[in-house]
């Protein structure tokens, strides 16, 4: 037999064996109701409420960071610590610095802190730190949030521009007149993280910042959307990328401030959603990656937050949920 009828003879035998093998494979499976189809994973479904998280640990656990997460010690921790009563959480300042997400990594690398709360994303020589204490750290986003610039309530100024906040704190701008408003000398108000290198006063705390602003008609400061536009002794002002689509951080229409506090602002957060807002930022669970109960804790708190219960207080806080 020549060469070519024996590759032929080979190639329908093969056919032949590959056909019955799979006559037999249908016969089974529609026999035993067996299905040899193979399916992806269905992924894994976020937990309704805070009681169907898994993996919540129980003990003590210290965190900290950020100001802006006022909001959400103040009115979702203690929610948290309803349901899981034994999943203790404790806030702690540092003795040596102002409260922010400086200071909270800083702490949580010198092992002061079990997880750590940020508005700004992880540096790179904060990486390498950790690598250097001998573990990791990573970031879970669980949040937008908008920052607002707050301004004395009598202040006449329709808004600013991105590039004219920016020349405002790096002092290219120094009176209000100089962006459509009255010619009254801005005073700046700072955080010593971002300011320091600036003629700004650096104010530690958002409460001592509107105390100044309610005194000086001329300041500016800027924070967290959430902790100041329903407030009822300062503004916020609507801020833009140009000077022709300027966006309010607040629901319009604005409430008059002489309705305050029977009726507040509320943050815009469709506005945040949608990225018409142009001063966002995310906020993070910086969680310490050693394998041991720190690592657990700040997993399961992120957890809470991104759960449907966790994702509706955030919202009435004025953020707006990352998942």
């Amino acid at each position: 037999m020549s060469a070519k009828n024996e590759t032929t003879v080979l190639v329908l035998a093969l056919l032949v064996t590959a056909g019955v093998v799979g006559a037999g494979i249908w016969w089974f499976s529609q026999k035993s109701g067996f299905n040899f189809k193979t399916t992806a994973p269905e992924p894994a479904k976020t937990a309704e409420t805070f009681a169907q998280v898994s993996g919540v640990p129980n003990g003590i656990f210290t965190y900290g960071g950020s100001t802006t997460w006022a909001t959400v010690r103040k009115e979702i921790d203690p929610a948290i610590q309803t349901v899981w009563p034994n999943f203790k959480l404790r806030y702690a300042d540092s003795p040596t610095g102002a409260p922010s997400t400086d200071t909270g990594i800083r702490m949580l690398l010198n092992n002061q802190l079990e997880f750590a709360q940020a508005s700004r994303p992880i540096t790179d020589q904060e990486y390498q730190q950790a690598q250097q204490r001998g573990f990791k750290i990573k970031e879970i986003p669980v949040a937008l949030d908008a920052i607002a610039i707050v301004v004395h309530p009598n202040l006449k100024v329709a808004g600013i521009t991105t590039n004219q906040f920016t020349d405002i704190y790096s002092g290219k701008i120094t009176n209000w007149q100089q962006v459509g408003g009255p010619n009254l000398k801005i005073k700046l108000y700072g955080k010593p993280v971002r300011d320091s290198n600036t003629s700004a006063e650096l104010i530690n705390t958002t409460t001592e910042a509107l105390q100044k602003i309610q005194a000086n008609p001329g300041a500016i400061f800027y924070t967290s959307a959430p902790l100041v536009v329903g407030q009822c002794n300062v503004k916020t002002l609507p801020l833009g990328r140009t000077a022709n689509e300027l966006i309010s951080p607040y629901q319009e229409p604005f409430i008059p401030l002489s309705q305050c506090p029977q009726k507040r602002n509320q943050v815009n957060t469709e506005a945040i959603l949608s990225g018409k807002y142009p001063n966002t930022r995310r906020l993070t669970v910086i969680v310490k990656q050693n394998g041991q109960i720190d690592e657990q804790a700040g997993e399961a708190y992120a957890k809470l937050l991104l759960t449907a219960q966790g994702k509706e207080l955030l919202s009435k806080a004025g953020f707006v949920p990352i998942r």
